[in-house]
């Protein structure tokens, strides 16, 4: 939660008037803490961690406050499996992933999208267009449900760095994410949206 990337756009949000609350898998803390580089856990324990994250930050949020989830890579997957039901009870108002590892690294065939295409809660997806794990040409041939709108981010990687000759910044690419995201969270944050 505290890398480059998440502290810059969650910088950028905040600034924007959102409010942004970050937590920690308990895989990545021990890296932090020095415990190496080792693989995510099961989903199904990501997945508990996460609904934990949630019901501790209930606890502090008034409850007509609108809550977004989401995540960096695979912190949207893991909100991407949760969101549905959140949103069916009206426990979030939508979902935002940055960098959603469509596939595993050097796996096209391998796809983590089948929940994705019947998904009935508004989403967000921020890509850059030449990431790895899900590229814009790759992603034009999947299924996605309608209730998801992609944003691209010109020549960007999984971070939306674009490559020096392409004519964009990375800090450009990181302000149109951030835009984006701000005004998806405003939109389905409106009062006719709400349930």
């Amino acid at each position: 939660m505290t890398s480059d990337f998440m502290t810059m756009i969650a910088g950028l949000i905040a600034e924007r008037g959102v409010s942004v609350h970050r937590f920690e898998f308990a895989y990545m803390a021990g890296r932090s803490a020095g415990g190496g580089r080792r693989p995510p856990p099961k989903m199904e324990r990501l997945v508990e961690e996460y609904r934990q994250a949630i019901t501790d930050l209930r606890v502090t949020l008034a409850p007509v406050v609108a809550l977004f989830i989401g995540g960096k890579s695979v912190g949207g997957r893991v909100a991407s499996l949760i969101a549905a039901e959140l949103h069916a009870r009206a426990a979030c108002s939508g979902l935002v992933c940055l960098g959603y590892p469509f596939h595993p690294l050097g796996k096209p065939e391998s796809l983590r999208t089948a929940h994705l295409s019947a998904l009935a809660c508004p989403a967000l997806i921020v890509q850059g267009e030449r990431d790895p794990f899900g590229s814009e040409d790759e992603v034009a041939a999947y299924q996605l449900s309608r209730s998801i709108a992609v944003t691209w981010l010109r020549d960007g990687d999984h971070d939306f760095k674009p490559r020096a000759a392409s004519g964009t910044s990375h800090t450009a690419e990181m302000a149109k994410a951030t835009d984006a995201v701000v005004e998806f969270v405003r939109r389905e944050s409106a009062p006719a949206n709400t349930q």
